[in-house]
């Protein structure tokens, strides 16, 4: 991987409401906020596949508090944990506010929020299985009814910190750009210019885990530098708008000026060593 240059850091108080739809508007999986249930993808042990769509059904779950969220190992080809809290590579960190245990095919577990909040979640057994449940207060609906807008109104629901880190790499003639957030399942869209002309430009991107990388086809220069915008759209499920949380139109900017990759470097030390070689190789000694 190419040497790591350019770090940018944003770190933001949003204020925001929480906005939920109604009941006969919303997805099923996220109807009714009382009881929920989430299930685990046929053979999510087997394969990583599921990675992409989401491992457990619905990955992204939200329940009122005091209500019941029953976890069931719907896998009828394996055993599988739901265990609070993340995971960074393949090492997990568990939280302590809820473990199933192991559950064989068809066991459930049912597990009753006490407070408003966010709980990523994660299966012990299969550590790229993630999935997260969103706690809101029971009024939040009530309150805020059918006001999904830009404007969210002068009640504020909750204060988050929302902070994206932005690197880049040289890597096979382009640029490669990590995100790394501070939150699972942010939307957003990242949009990258140089000259003054755009180089490349996605809008509604996900990202399920804390880390999402895009190959951009332009290098950047001290003269010349890519220009990167990564602007938050909400915290959520894909699709299901009127349900996510989180800060809204928070804008991470960073200058990006990839220097030579570490491959880069070691062929140009050994292309150095071969120079000297060939020259002691070369001296001329006068006889006398």
């Amino acid at each position: 991987m190419g040497l790591m240059k350019t770090k940018a850091i944003s770190s933001i108080f949003v204020l925001f409401a929480i906005a939920a739809g109604m009941a006969s508007m919303a997805p099923a999986a996220f109807a009714d906020h009382a009881e929920v249930s989430i299930g685990a993808v046929e053979e999510s042990g087997f394969s990583q596949s599921c990675v992409e769509t989401g491992c457990y059904t619905p990955s992204v779950a939200t329940v009122d508090v005091g209500g019941v969220v029953t976890m069931t190992n719907t896998d009828p080809t394996g055993v599988h944990t739901f265990t609070s809290g993340t995971v960074d590579g393949f090492a997990p960190s568990p939280d302590g506010t809820f473990d199933t245990g192991v559950l064989m095919s068809g066991d459930s577990f049912e597990w009753s929020p006490t407070e408003a909040g966010t709980v990523p979640y994660y299966c012990m057994l299969h550590t790229w299985m993630i999935g997260e449940i969103i706690v809101q207060e029971v009024a939040a609906e009530e309150e805020h009814g059918d006001d999904h807008g830009d404007d969210h109104g002068d009640e504020v629901a909750e204060d988050v910190e929302l902070m994206v880190m932005i690197s880049d790499s040289q890597v096979m003639g382009g640029t490669q750009i990590e995100l790394e957030f501070n939150v699972l399942h942010l939307n957003y869209d990242l949009t990258a210019t140089q000259n003054g002309e755009v180089v490349f430009e996605e809008k509604g991107l996900h990202s399920m885990e804390l880390i999402a990388t895009h190959q951009i086809d332009a290098l950047g220069s001290d003269e010349n530098p890519i220009d990167v915008e990564v602007v938050s759209l909400g915290i959520g499920a894909p699709g299901d708008e009127d349900s996510w949380t989180g800060p809204v139109g928070q804008v991470t900017t960073a200058k990006v000026v990839p220097e030579f990759g570490t491959i880069a470097m070691m062929i140009l030390a050994v292309a150095i060593i071969s120079i000297v070689a060939v020259t002691a190789k070369s001296r001329v000694v006068p006889r006398f």
